[in-house]
């Protein structure tokens, strides 16, 4: 479960690129949000927080003046209700204990129970062993 160890897998938003279903699969991998390239996806380059001119500067929303912005609270509301993570939250973990300890938790918190793979945020199931996590938000 390499991916989801990297620190430059954070995004400034706080989502964990590595547990993404855009750079899980295998077809038409995206690199992480961090990564920057002529062949970016859709994804990345409409992200209103990727592009915010407010994180000029900056390497995380928490550092931001508007911490919590609309922008950020609209995307950890969609995240909070449909895949039970809040962007908010890890950014305030980050913030309290620093990238690396974040990031050793999120490799205890992803880990496929089974194969010891990493369990995709969107899809709830590991890509590596086809293993199916129960929702984290109860639905």
């Amino acid at each position: 479960m390499k991916s989801v160890n990297q620190t430059s897998l954070i995004a400034a938003c706080g989502m964990n690129c590595g547990i993404c279903t855009a750079y899980l699969r295998e077809k038409n991998k995206c690199p992480g949000c961090r990564m920057t390239g002529i062949d970016d996806p859709i994804t990345r380059t409409w992200c209103k927080i990727k592009t915010c001119e407010s994180l000029q500067g900056v390497k995380y929303c928490f550092q931001c003046e508007s911490f919590p912005c609309a922008r950020l609270k609209h995307l950890d509301k969609r995240y909070r209700t449909k895949y039970g993570m809040s962007m908010i939250e890890n950014l305030e973990n980050i913030k309290a204990r620093g990238i690396r300890k974040f990031v050793a938790n999120e490799r205890v918190r992803w880990a496929c129970p089974e194969c010891g793979g990493t369990i995709c945020v969107h899809k709830q199931f590991c890509y590596d062993c086809g293993y199916v996590q129960k929702t984290r938000n109860g639905k």
